[in-house]
């Protein structure tokens, strides 16, 4: 196995295919991490109701749920490389659709549909899938919290870049330039065609069973359920916040410019979040700090609102969501793998994952709907509140142990 290893040229080494696995998830959350900075902009030059808009980015959180198990399906069989490299295409494809379409219907199809599908094809959850069999189980938890981080550095790259392109040329040339760079997706992933040949293999420990028996025997498992009703909240939660926290504060006298810098700080501090998160989870267990997320971050947003909005209790605040932005993907990735193993790791996460969505597209379309009816968004901040105290009580019962069904007998 050594001498099989040692032949393998650089570019398929594990390091190399952890790097190129970060720089996927950077660019693949980073692109669409700016789409909220574009929210008042076309909704202007349509003259369309935020809903509009609004509809269009719940529109490609759902389809990013829905097609993210079926990505992963994909991935287990055939490998990460070819699923992410077609996921870059479809990205591309509808990104740029947003800037060219004037209609709502193609503006759904473009920013709703193809750019869902294919953030689904190239997002981290197919890439955490392709590490998690090249590092060893004391270390998993570690390498799905740097794939995590370095989605969060895309954040922090292309929130501020995106403000600074609409700035200097206009929202249709950034879209323009944002869409071009999804296609560096395909470069950074050509690594994982390491794990082409090698996607759904029997792993030492695991049960020999197929795709079918694995899905079922997880729904049939209470602390599966509880795990996928708990990840709804956290697609709810932050959802709502990429897409209406640049305009809500743009009517609290915060402008577009200190509003990207805003929501980079999301990506920075959550590249700390997501990396401590990722050595917490390799260290204990995962359902107790995944609850004390969920309770933090529901204190955080009740006092956000209730206090005055200004540039430092702004910065205050998404630097302080920062940390638990993105820090529960480790833990919940982890209790995938503790409880069912790696090799139909994409797939399982994927339907967590599509819950994940679920609350997505919820949090950004009763977003734009109850801010069109009450001229507010107050109430989708607060239903985020107790969203996250209902997140933080169903992950205490969750029992961190393999599914004895998939320990090979």
């Amino acid at each position: 196995m050594k001498a099989t290893a040692s032949r393998l040229p650089w570019y398929f080494a594990p390091v190399t295919v952890i790097v190129a696995g970060c720089l996927v998830a950077i660019v693949n959350f980073g692109v669409r991490s700016s789409f909220g900075l574009f929210t008042g902009p076309i909704s202007e030059a349509h003259a369309w109701p935020r809903e509009i808009f609004s509809f269009a980015m719940a529109l490609q959180n759902l389809l990013w749920g829905i097609a993210t198990p079926v990505a992963g399906m994909l991935a287990d069989r055939y490998g990460a490389a070819r699923v992410v490299m077609v996921g870059a295409l479809f990205y591309c494809a509808g990104t740029l659709m947003m800037a060219f379409t004037d209609t709502p219907l193609l503006f759904n199809i473009g920013g709703g549909i193809l750019v869902g599908v294919g953030v689904a094809m190239s997002s981290f959850g197919i890439v955490m899938a392709a590490l998690g069999r090249i590092v060893p189980p004391e270390r998993r938890s570690w390498a799905f919290g740097i794939a995590t981080a370095s989605g969060s550095m895309g954040q922090f790259i292309f929130a501020p870049l995106g403000a600074a392109l609409i700035s200097a040329y206009g929202w249709q040339t950034a879209l323009v330039i944002l869409s071009c760079s999804t296609l560096l997706i395909v470069a950074f992933a050509l690594p994982l065609m390491v794990q082409n040949s090698s996607g759904s293999k029997v792993q030492s420990g695991e049960a020999d069973m197929n795709m079918r028996q694995a899905i079922g025997m997880a729904f049939g498992q209470k602390s599966y359920v509880l795990l996928v009703s708990g990840f709804f909240v956290c697609g709810f939660q932050l959802a709502f916040i990429t897409v209406h926290l640049p305009p809500y504060l743009a009517e609290h006298g915060i402008s577009k410019e200190f509003a990207g810098i805003a929501m980079g700080a999301i990506g920075l501090f959550n590249v700390v979040g997501s990396y401590v998160s990722g050595i917490i989870g390799g260290r204990g267990e995962k359902r107790v700090p995944l609850s004390m997320i969920y309770i933090l971050r529901s204190i955080i947003v009740a006092a956000f609102v209730l206090l005055p909005i200004t540039p430092l209790t702004t910065i205050v605040f998404t630097a302080s969501m920062g940390l638990l932005w993105l820090s529960t993907v480790p833990l919940t990735m982890g209790l995938v793998t503790v409880m069912f193993g790696t090799r139909y790791m994409a797939t399982l996460y994927g339907f967590v994952f599509l819950s994940h969505q679920i609350g997505s597209f919820l949090g950004v379309w009763l977003g734009g709907r109850l801010y069109d009816q009450f001229g507010t968004y107050d109430p989708v901040w607060w239903l985020g509140v107790a969203l996250g105290v209902f997140a933080a009580l169903v992950h205490l019962p969750i029992r961190e142990r393999r599914d004895e069904r998939f320990a090979a007998a």
